[in-house]
């Protein structure tokens, strides 16, 4: 790997050790360095896993040392293999809640913190586009002085550069969405974002069959006819990607359902599907599902939950009250009801997926 492919500013001591001059443990500040200094990120996040197996010292072998973000360490700042493992062995469900913006990030923390909950935050790339990459640091930061596992994660992007983008940003895990692929492209762009992902311990979600969506037009997208999950395709891309988590589809859809739309799970793909594969399950559109079948879910397997409509809704609709009154205009006066509701819907969601109290595991 040369360091010609870096054009940011790395210290004499990194570039020694990158010449292969110096031979030292890998040192988890030289690798996220690195990942924001690149802009050959591709070709230098394929070449790491050579340097990794190469200068990592045994004691620290596997690219899980490269962010210590382990049970025992300081931080609770973790990837998605590693937060969702302790959800699989003690079979409760982590939400996902899908933020945008500082306010609410700040809600669902301090839910979290309060019910010492484990919490993944999730991020899509049109909203990533929209906050640019400094909320994604106050995330990190916030993070790692966290008493309760946070994960920071990118949802639905089927676009590489983007995924590389959210890893230099300092995503640590990130969805690569290739449902709507031919079953072999699926693998095939899922393994290359495998790849690149795993060298830098980020973990890989990945979708397999359709998730539905009540309005197209909604920007984490769905289908407009659900395919399920076939137990037997879920066995064989696993296999195939290496990928952490998968996303099934056993009948759930994005968004809130309309007047007279019934959803209705298939669980018995769930529990087969759960029986053939050891890697977590998530459970995309999750919001606005009966919560007897999203409860029975959770014990059936699925160990990451999607929430985005259901919160937003809370916050919004409290937003669009508050500003009745015409005279507010400070953010400190709009913003603390609209939390609070948010608040309430989120708690709830903790409740249901059995993840309050459930830090104290990590």
């Amino acid at each position: 790997m040369a360091v010609r492919h870096c054009t940011g500013t790395i210290g004499a001591a990194d570039r020694a050790w990158l010449s292969g001059t110096v031979q030292e443990p890998l040192k988890p500040r030289i690798v996220h360095g690195l990942i924001r200094s690149c802009t050959g990120i591709g070709e230098y996040l394929h070449g790491l896993a050579g340097v990794v197996r190469s200068h990592i010292s045994p004691e620290e072998s596997g690219p899980e040392q490269i962010y210590k973000t382990r049970k025992g360490d300081n931080t609770m700042l973790m990837n998605m293999k590693d937060i969702l493992a302790v959800a699989k062995e003690n079979k409760f469900a982590i939400p996902a809640f899908n933020i945008s913006d500082w306010s609410m990030f700040l809600g669902i923390m301090d839910l979290c913190e309060e019910t010492n909950s484990p919490v993944i935050i999730e991020i899509h790339p049109d909203e990533l586009s929209f906050t640019g990459p400094d909320l994604v640091t106050g995330i990190r930061e916030r993070a790692l002085k966290s008493p309760v596992p946070v994960c920071i994660h990118l949802d639905h992007c089927s676009d590489f550069g983007k995924i590389i983008y959210a890893i230099q940003c300092g995503f640590t895990s990130v969805m690569f969405d290739g449902a709507h692929l031919p079953f072999d492209e699926n693998i095939a762009g899922t393994k290359k974002v495998v790849e690149a992902a795993h060298p830098v311990n980020v973990s890989v979600e990945a979708e397999l069959g359709t998730i539905g969506s009540t309005n197209p037009a909604d920007l984490e997208g769905g289908a407009a006819k659900i395919i399920y999950t076939d137990p037997e395709d879920a066995v064989k891309f696993v296999a195939a990607t290496g990928v952490d988590t998968l996303a099934i589809a056993i009948g759930t859809c994005h968004g809130l359902y309309p007047a007279g739309m019934k959803p209705e799970l298939k669980l018995d793909i769930l529990k087969e599907i759960e029986s053939k594969v050891d890697i977590p399950l998530v459970l995309h559109g999750g919001s606005n599902n009966p919560d007897k079948e999203i409860g029975e879910s959770v014990t059936l397997g699925i160990n990451k939950i999607n929430i985005s409509s259901d919160i937003k809704v809370a916050y919004f609709n409290k937003m669009r009250e508050v500003l009745e009154d015409k005279g507010l205009r400070e953010p400190n006066e709009i913003e603390p009801p609209c939390i609070e509701a948010m608040k309430v819907v989120a708690k709830h969601k903790l409740d249901l997926f059995q993840t309050t109290g459930k830090a104290s595991l990590y």
